[in-house]
C-alpha cells in the first residue's frame, strides 16, 4: 500500500510505482470515480476523453421544455 499527502492547494503527487503500474505519463488524463468516502483513479485514453468532451456538448439539446413535455410519460 502506498500513501501521498494532500497539499494546501488540494494537490496530490502520485507515487512513481502507481504511475508506472497504471501507465500514467505527464499530460495523461485521469478519471476519478467517487463512491461514498472512497475514490478510484484510472487513466483515460485520449480518444475516450475527446469523445466524452464532444458528446457532453450535445446533451443540452435534450433538455428543452418541449423535450420534457414529450418524454415525461415514458
Amino acid at each position: 500500500m502506498l500513501a501521498s499527502k494532500v497539499s494546501s492547494k488540494g494537490q496530490v503527487t502520485l507515487p512513481k510505482k502507481v504511475r508506472d503500474k497504471i501507465g500514467l505519463n505527464a499530460g495523461d488524463m485521469v478519471l476519478y470515480e467517487i463512491k461514498g468516502k472512497s475514490a478510484t483513479i484510472r487513466r483515460i485514453d485520449p480518444f475516450d476523453a475527446a469523445f466524452h468532451a464532444a458528446l457532453s456538448t450535445t446533451l443540452d439539446e435534450w433538455s428543452s421544455k418541449e423535450d420534457e413535455g414529450a418524454f415525461r410519460d415514458l
